[in-house]
């Protein structure tokens, strides 16, 4: 059977394949918030989704995509003005050099870049280039992405609200490296009202096909769960040298907001700031073992929201 019948099968056969190619086509955009995320919840998770008295965490994530528009997220979750955003409440000098941000890529002038630069789409998930050696950049591949990405309507993906003004543009950033680590450890705090509660670290995210994450509890031994959609840290990973800086800098960004992810980085035994998430896999993480969906919920309180 050839790869084009295959994929035709699974289209016509399978409603969550179906529903998100039609998603990416724009067809589901009339939809109100709520109706569309009823629907992909379902798709996503196999489970109804329950909006009226939401349990699990994914659950209460989906309320939050729904009725929590704060006008502050915005910039919160744009990779550029977030940049400005961390640096008044943690400072400067934790904050990763910027190198220039454009509306498209024919303004970067790559004579001017050094040699190891970063490339970022500021209003979604994914859009990244990593240059870690100007003679060997292909420009040409580098620039299929970026304007790929440039293009996508993110918020009409999955609905995260936050994401539905960010300005699509292009953010250079300076090439960060740990010693002599090519890839970076991200350091992701779940926080509850200002409360951090876990972490998970991960390694290689650049390529997430060989990517690996472990969560852990805050006194850095493994929490009892994880995800099914990576593979798991095959060992407790080395506690950072700032790691109470860490959780002190998580209370600060996540301090009066019902649940965010404070991404941080330690490169050369200094903190920098990463980025600030709302709903992780779009409010439908794969959480294993599955009952541990409703344990994490339990610390996202929303009553007082839903009043």
């Amino acid at each position: 059977m050839s790869s084009v019948v295959q994929k035709l099968g699974r289209f016509l056969f399978c409603p969550a394949i179906r529903f998100a190619y039609l998603t990416e086509l724009g067809f589901m955009n009339h939809m109100s918030d709520e109706a569309f995320t009823l629907r992909e919840y379902r798709y996503r998770t196999g489970k109804p989704l329950n909006l009226k008295n939401p349990q699990a965490f994914n659950e209460k994530l989906q309320w939050l995509k729904v009725h929590d528009h704060n006008p502050e997220y915005t910039k919160m979750v744009d990779k550029y003005a977030a940049k400005q955003y961390a640096a008044e409440k943690i400072g400067a000098d934790h904050i990763i050099p910027t190198l220039g941000v454009w509306s498209t890529f024919d303004e970067i002038d790559f004579d001017a870049l050094p040699e190891q630069f970063v490339l970022k789409c500021t209003h979604d998930s994914g859009g990244l280039v990593i240059c870690r050696d100007k003679t060997q950049f292909d420009k040409a591949a580098a620039r299929r992405k970026i304007e790929k990405y440039l293009k996508r309507k993110y918020f009409y993906e999955h609905r995260e609200w936050p994401y539905k003004d960010v300005q699509p543009q292009i953010l250079g950033k300076q090439y960060m490296q740990d010693g002599d680590q090519k890839s970076l450890v991200d350091y992701k705090f779940y926080c509850f009202n200002g409360v951090p509660r876990y972490l998970y670290v991960s390694r290689g995210m650049e390529n997430h096909a060989t990517a690996k994450i472990g969560f852990l509890n805050l006194d850095w031994t493994f929490a009892p769960f994880g995800r099914t959609d990576y593979r798991p840290l095959s060992e407790l990973p080395p506690k950072p040298q700032r790691y109470e800086e860490m959780l002190e800098f998580a209370r600060k960004f996540s301090e009066g907001i019902p649940f965010l992810r404070v991404d941080l980085y330690e490169i050369n035994g200094k903190v920098y700031f990463g980025e600030l998430t709302f709903t992780p896999c779009a409010g439908a993480m794969p959480f294993d073992p599955p009952q541990a969906d409703l344990e994490v919920g339990r610390l996202l309180d929303i009553s007082g929201r839903m009043q």
